[in-house]
């Protein structure tokens, strides 16, 4: 059985609802609150305490990156939904020493030595790779904080993590939006049952027999003990230690190669970004095996109509339109790089992308079924935070265990802590979903191979100066949330709130990299507030307007305001997150 579609519609539809606002004297009707602004420093993160967090870093002189990481630690424990030290992690700084744009690439891979008939054999009788042991690849986000604060940091990790550590020993009450997601996730791992993951995922996250609701103060002291471990020691303390020896001997146990030398082989990497102007601006994103050149090229082709001057029936077109045809590129050609070879710069060239602009129709919808482009002639859950320190600095970080809390896989603990659960604190990602069982497929699964990936932090810059760290969580929306997103603040010119809290649209059913064919139903999601004359319009063109509810994402967004020497700072109304400076 193939879950992941129903099973992400399912889970968003329980936990997120679509985003109203009250009129504001000055600002759109659709805006919700003021954006922060500071002078020193900026956070913007999807939970106050994170938030909090990054703020108090920065207030005892940490940088940028040390914010980032200190709130990332905190959402790993009080986000547990989307994130975690058992996922991935991408990150995007903007250097003021250089006035440059560099890139991490913190993510895992399929097991070293992974059977390869077996995993397939597995998948076919189960319907996919959506959760359990098989789903599990490397967690990187522990690297990634290494590399991030080894390069960029100004504070012991002790004190970066200490926020995080002390919220886990003394508990923190669930905020309402995260609450939902806790329940949906534990009640698709109990339909599911305890044979593909174990039954450790209800000893952490389910103590009394249940989620915890809103308001109800929860304690982590497996992950407590964890961070501390990484504190004192490093990434080492965690992907060479006892933690290393309890993942291998838990997934022997269930008959899985995922072992001890995986975890010692995970390395952080340092990447050059790829990037591409958008009216006078540059976007830049982390390569491929992430879908930030699929960013690049919607707005690459978005850039070819006059999206300032088009009525909101056309510019949702247009926007509807680009995905389709940028998803389809998505399908065919992304893959991990390291194994295979990408047309990455003949995808975003002038005359490929002029072609694929005009393609477009301003009075017909394209088909779902869009081709993939021949460039060069080739014959293919998530939390988002943004930080700015005194200095310059940008960090664009985004980290996930992929749909909802991951896999289920939580790792007991040989050596349990005093008051603990018996695990390690945390659950794995269930990123090897996004691998592809055809053999013929560039992103199919093998040995040490790292699989598409959806999350994409966004970094903009003006001149080679900076200008705005940003990122719209959930898996598709991602390309499609940043392109809106950025076309609200250049070629609208909403103040940085106003553009987050603007008006969604979500397309689905463009093809997928992995097996499942395409995410769902082809459609477009509008949200409420979009009226009923730019649906009719819409309908005449061919397009089909969903019913229900889709997710449309969480933003965030931190920007340097050069004339006034000041920080902006803009977070997701949809969620349950702020925006603070100092």
């Amino acid at each position: 059985m193939r879950l992941r579609p129903a099973l992400l519609a399912a889970a968003f539809a329980l936990f997120v609802q679509p985003a109203h606002a009250g009129d504001r004297r000055g600002d759109p009707a659709f805006q919700g609150r003021s954006p922060a602004i500071a002078v020193h420093g900026m956070a913007a993160t999807a939970h106050p305490f994170a938030t909090q967090a990054a703020v108090e870093i920065l207030r005892a002189g940490g940088s940028a990156a040390d914010a980032a990481i200190a709130a990332n630690a905190v959402l790993g424990l009080v986000e547990p939904t989307g994130n975690g030290i058992g996922g991935d992690l991408f990150a995007l700084v903007y250097d003021p020493a250089t006035k440059g744009v560099t890139g991490l690439d913190a993510s895992g891979f399929a097991p070293l030595k992974l059977d390869v008939k077996a995993l397939a054999a597995r998948a076919k009788a189960a319907g996919g790779l959506d959760r359990g042991m098989d789903s599990v690849t490397t967690p990187g986000a522990v690297a990634g904080w290494e590399a991030l604060h080894k390069r960029y940091g100004k504070l012991p990790m002790a004190a970066v993590l200490a926020p995080a550590i002390r919220y886990a020993k003394e508990g923190f009450p669930v905020s309402p939006v995260i609450a939902r997601g806790w329940a949906a996730n534990l009640s698709n791992f109990q339909r599911q049952g305890d044979a593909i993951q174990g039954p450790q995922w209800k000893a952490l996250f389910a103590p009394g027999g249940a989620a915890p609701v809103e308001g109800q103060v929860f304690t982590n002291p497996d992950l407590a003990a964890t961070l501390e471990l990484i504190a004192a020691g490093g990434a080492d303390a965690f992907y060479k230690g006892a933690f290393a020896a309890d993942y291998e001997r838990h997934f022997k146990a269930f008959g899985r190669q995922h072992s001890a030398a995986d975890l010692a082989a995970m390395k952080a990497e340092w990447v050059q970004p790829i990037h591409a102007d958008y009216r006078g601006v540059t976007l830049w994103q982390i390569p491929p095996a992430t879908q930030g050149l699929t960013t690049l090229q919607m707005a690459r082709i978005v850039e070819k109509f006059p999206m300032a001057t088009l009525s909101e029936a056309d510019r949702i077109h247009v926007l509807v339109e680009a995905k389709k045809l940028a998803f389809a590129d998505r399908a065919a050609f992304i893959a991990d790089p390291r194994q295979v070879k990408l047309p990455v710069q003949a995808l975003l060239s002038d005359d490929y992308i002029a072609k694929r602009a005009a393609m477009i129709r301003m009075d017909k919808a394209l088909p779902a079924d869009v081709p993939a482009g021949d460039p060069e002639g080739e014959k293919n859950d998530t939390t988002y935070l943004s930080t700015a320190d005194g200095s310059g600095m940008m960090v664009s970080l985004i980290q996930s265990n992929y749909a909802g809390m991951g896999s289920g896989v939580v790792v007991p603990r040989s050596a349990p802590v005093d008051g603990g659960r018996g695990t390690w604190g945390f659950m794995l990602q269930n990123r090897g979903a996004q691998f592809s069982l055809d053999p013929k497929a560039r992103n199919v699964v093998a040995r040490g191979k790292r699989p598409f990936h959806t999350i994409i932090p966004g970094i903009v810059t003006k001149a080679g100066e900076p200008l705005l760290a940003f990122g719209v969580m959930g898996g598709t929306m991602q390309p499609q949330g940043q392109v809106q997103a950025l076309v609200n603040i250049i070629d609208l010119k909403m103040n940085l709130q106003a553009a987050g809290d603007a008006p969604r649209v979500r397309h689905l059913g463009s093809p997928d990299p992995g097996d499942d064919g395409r995410e769902t139903a082809s459609g477009v999601f509008l949200e409420s507030q979009i009226g009923a004359a730019t649906r009719s319009d819409l309908r005449a063109r061919g397009h089909v307007i969903l019913d229900g509810f889709q997710d449309v994402g969480g933003y965030q967004a931190v920007m340097w305001d050069a004339a006034n020497k000041v920080w902006w700072g803009a977070t997701e109304m949809r969620k349950d997150g702020v925006a603070l400076g100092y």
